[in-house]
């Protein structure tokens, strides 16, 4: 960006600050930059984000303590998601802080911050969820969409798509179930069996032969998008990576 549209930007964000003031949702402080969304800069510096020198599981994510080379990280795993249909998944960060906040938010009010979605595109650009050629969110039920009134990660598709120019799916799958929500507590297992076969693709022909990056607001224990990603490959998908915000 230009020295002069950021000087603008930055007098319009104080005049904004000084007239609308906004608290932060994490820590009542002062919102100073509407690319922040809802939470302040100090709250988004505290937060962890993943970059590239994070030592990961190859196939979900999973952050590991160990110091790993970059030669060997496509050799990380964390032997938890054998069973996952997908082929590699990515958050931004965990949930915590900041991305709490902005996920939380978004449950609420269809809004992307500019951050948020430069995350999202930050993280999109690193091996392997660059190899994508489409987008498709994780669906909800109708009923669920019709109680929101939106899908969290049709917004989020959809912000991404913009920065990136792929192409975003929002027909093709579906949920055919309305499972129960998952609770904090219940196991991976649980999980697992709540949306067994739970979700279709209504669209095969725009499936077939395409690496789908499927985004979602949060990965916790995987089954949601393993469950989509078993319905995507059975549909003729080439392969199936995984995009969300954050992960615990």
């Amino acid at each position: 960006m230009s020295p002069v549209p950021h000087f603008i930007n930055s007098l319009y964000d104080a005049a904004l600050a000084l007239i609308y003031p906004q608290a932060c949702d994490v820590c009542g402080a002062s919102v100073e930059a509407r690319a922040d969304g809802l939470v302040c800069a100090a709250c988004w510096r505290e937060t962890r984000i993943f970059n590239e020198a994070d030592a990961l599981c190859w196939k979900c994510g999973a952050p590991s303590a160990a110091t790993i080379p970059p030669e060997k990280r496509m050799d990380v795993r964390c032997r938890r998601c054998e069973r996952d249909a997908f082929d590699g998944a990515r958050a931004c960060g965990v949930y915590q802080g900041a991305l709490r906040a902005s996920i939380l938010a978004l449950k609420r009010e269809p809004h992307v911050a500019s951050r948020i979605a430069h995350l999202l595109y930050e993280t999109q650009r690193r091996a392997p969820l660059n190899t994508a050629t489409c987008i498709v969110p994780v669906p909800l039920h109708p009923e669920r969409q019709r109680e929101r009134g939106f899908n969290q990660a049709a917004i989020l598709g959809a912000a991404l798509a913009n920065l990136t120019g792929l192409q975003l799916d929002v027909w093709s799958l579906v949920r055919t179930r309305h499972t129960e929500r998952h609770r904090a507590g219940m196991d991976a297992q649980a999980r697992r069996e709540s949306v067994a076969e739970a979700f279709e693709v209504a669209r095969p022909r725009l499936i077939e032969h395409e690496s789908i990056l499927l985004i979602d607001d949060v990965l916790t224990t995987g089954a949601t998008v393993s469950a989509c990603a078993a319905a995507l490959k059975a549909a003729g998908a080439r392969a199936v990576f995984v995009l969300t915000l954050a992960r615990p």
